[in-house]
């Protein structure tokens, strides 16, 4: 890559970056009311299964622990989706707006990924703040995590959001063909959030369906980074999961170059 794509990148990420963590009521919103709303729905239901059952575990998991996984989810989770891109690529077709990235010195998949990149930004700050909080609402003795297992689970969240911007790419390249892949997306979040372990901790999933989800790419986004800080992935497990993390993003990229050279045929640069 040369030296100027790579200012401009760097420039587009600061910015950005900047932009995200303009709007401060939203930052805190998000933060705050979000958080101990999805958190307090979580512990409602849970706290009801276990009562219910008069299990003190469920899957290997009890009140605390299985508190503490969400936490992290919800936490990990802002992280690996990003700006999620739900529909900016989808608009860039529909509306002739590709038509500018043409010009740029990268390439415009580059300058997406800078884009999302740079608006992490609340989402890191919101795991900083509210992952300081965890020992005030859950009890941390147990809860295995370490400091030698940060950097093992920051890998693996890196890949994941990576993973979750290819898995949309795709999807959204799709708007060359059609009036709206919307859908799509909403559909691929709620795929990954149930596959993914983000509404339900996969080890609570049967063993054949664990043994499926193992080789698919959800468990990766969310309960793959979790258990990684958590101590539940061992390292040969840690070396699997980061290794099914790359090939399926080098899949995805491949895909993703080849539905696209299919739809700049279609594109005609003034919108659909």
């Amino acid at each position: 890559m040369k030296a100027h794509s790579l200012r401009l990148l760097g420039h587009v990420i600061s910015l950005e970056a900047r932009s995200a963590m303009s709007y401060r009521v939203d930052f805190w919103i998000n933060a705050v009311v979000s958080f101990f709303a999805q958190l307090g729905v979580v512990w409602f239901l849970w706290s009801s299964i276990y009562r219910e059952t008069g299990q003190a575990t469920i899957g290997g998991r009890d009140m605390q622990s299985m508190m503490l996984y969400y936490i992290l989810v919800i936490l990990i989770g802002k992280v690996v989706r990003g700006q999620e891109q739900m529909h900016g690529i989808s608009s860039d077709i529909y509306e002739g707006g590709l038509s500018r990235y043409l010009l740029y010195p990268t390439s415009y998949f580059r300058y997406k990924y800078a884009q999302h990149l740079g608006a992490l930004s609340p989402a890191l700050m919101q795991l900083i703040l509210m992952g300081s909080l965890t020992p005030l609402l859950v009890d941390m003795a147990d809860s295995g995590i370490t400091l030698a297992r940060i950097p093992a689970a920051l890998s693996a969240m890196m890949l994941g959001n990576m993973l979750y911007f290819m898995l949309l790419v795709p999807l959204q390249s799709v708007a060359f063909w059609a009036d709206n892949v919307w859908s799509l997306a909403v559909l691929m979040r709620f795929a990954s959030a149930l596959l993914g372990g983000s509404m339900l901790p996969v080890d609570l999933f049967p063993n054949w369906a664990q043994r499926i989800l193992d080789w698919l790419p959800f468990r990766y986004l969310f309960d793959f980074p979790v258990n990684t800080l958590t101590g539940h992935v061992s390292q040969a497990e840690w070396l699997k999961g980061m290794g099914m993390s790359a090939g399926w993003i080098l899949m995805l990229i491949l895909v993703s170059h080849l539905v696209w050279k299919r739809g700049e045929k279609q594109y005609t640069g003034v919108g659909i």
